[in-house]
């Protein structure tokens, strides 16, 4: 089966495909029920009791569509602490559902059941700002992406073309931190799959994200040697010095292609008291795969500098968790379809590029074909004011799973 201009210039809908998505009218009530019932449960990246309780809500949602449903463990990642030591990560697990894999055409759907508000911030409650609007954690990023892609999956289930198409769901647990525990995973399945949807929230007025850069979280635990500032300091190698040194030359490297934020450092002591220890930790922000190569090249450069210059000694840690992903011929392919499906129902459908970053990112670097923001429309994400557009749930629901039904019609070739 391969694509022809047919599956993207369609411009409307045959009679058995509004026979089919007419099961999503009326489907906001349930849906609805759905964001708020999961957002209710606090599933901060790093609460992992409310990431399993999340998962179990999560399991028994998509055990009626009939796949193979799996919680898959994290893999084990470490970082660096306050004073420069490497300490384990803790990640929840992830659902990973997997139907008919051995269809002829399979897509991959992803999403991420943990959200930014860990289980202590303020932000834990729903409430409505008008009749169409919800105020809650989550609910647009991405609890209300997992209610669509629900939908849309039912939507599939029960049409006359579902045994063409297999389907794969990966709803991680770490989105938000990087995905670092669930980066195999992701890949795992993108590799088996021929293309993607993932739920991110479109923006309020429905864009989607085109292009995206890359990002890279990084930190340097910097060993130095102490003195007293008064008697010796001379005989002293001062780490926090050198992590301001770094920090300023991190930053010379940004351009147009490359963004780079120096974000904190730690260590220090009292003021009598040359400093032997600080961490420094940054993100970069790359918009092509030369300005990655670029900027890993520079920073091992730069380390090596200042090692030399302060003699001190740096060790680094982290990499680029998340590569560019340009809005190439593969990807524009991808697009134009779901732009179409959108004329089909009079939805009209545009994107922008972004320097925001998501799963994404880490799915087009294996080569697949994939359209990161198929959620409902919503905004103000990561902060306490995020809001839902209810009214998009269906509209969402319905732009999805015409995606999927004209993928099992048509085909796709990787």
């Amino acid at each position: 089966m391969s694509i022809g201009t047919d599956l993207v210039d369609v411009a409307a809908l045959s009679g058995a495909e509004a026979e089919v998505l007419a099961r999503l009218v009326g489907a906001r009530p349930l849906m609805l029920a759905q964001v708020l019932d999961w957002a209710a449960i606090n599933s901060g990246s790093r609460n992992v009791a409310g990431l399993a309780a999340m998962g179990d809500r999560l399991e028994a949602a998509f055990a009626p569509l009939g796949g193979e449903v799996l919680r898959v463990a994290p893999a084990a990642v470490t970082s660096l602490d306050a004073s420069g030591c490497q300490v384990p990560l803790f990640h929840g697990d992830s659902l990973h559902v997997v139907m008919r894999p051995q269809a002829p055409v399979r897509v991959l759907l992803t999403g991420h059941m943990d959200t930014v508000f860990a289980a202590d911030h303020v932000f834990q409650t729903c409430r409505w700002l008008d009749a169409d609007t919800l105020n809650g954690p989550g609910t647009a990023d991405m609890k209300g992406g997992i209610a669509v892609m629900l939908a849309a999956l039912g939507v599939l289930e029960a049409s006359p073309w579902r045994e063409r198409l297999g389907w794969e769901v990966v709803i991680n647990a770490d989105e938000e931190v990087s995905s670092l525990g669930s980066a195999p995973l992701l890949a795992e399945a993108a590799r088996r799959c021929d293309l993607g949807l993932t739920v991110e929230p479109a923006l309020p007025d429905g864009t989607l994200a085109g292009a995206r850069r890359g990002s890279g979280n990084f930190s340097a635990a910097i060993t130095g040697k102490a003195a007293h500032a008064g008697r010796n300091p001379d005989e002293g190698r001062n780490a926090l010095l050198a992590a301001a040194d770094l920090a300023l030359r991190l930053a010379a490297l940004g351009d147009d292609a490359l963004s780079v934020n120096p974000a904190k450092i730690e260590g220090g002591g009292p003021n009598n008291v040359v400093p032997d220890r600080a961490v420094l930790r940054w993100n970069m922000r790359p918009t092509t795969p030369e300005a990655q190569a670029r900027a890993q090249a520079g920073v091992e450069r730069l380390v090596a500098e200042v090692a030399a210059a302060h003699d001190v000694q740096v060790h680094l840690h982290g990499h680029f968790a998340r590569p560019p992903k340009p809005l190439d011929a593969n990807q524009a392919r991808l697009f134009a379809l779901v732009k179409g499906c959108g004329a089909a129902l009079g939805l009209p459908i545009g994107w922008r590029d972004t320097g925001g970053v998501c799963d994404g990112n880490n799915l087009a670097a294996t080569g697949l074909a994939v359209v990161d923001t198929m959620g409902p429309r919503g905004g103000a994400i990561h902060s306490a004011d995020e809001f839902l557009c209810v009214d998009s749930l269906e509209e969402r629901a319905r732009l999805a799973a015409l995606v999927l039904l004209r993928v099992a019609q048509h085909g796709w070739v990787r």
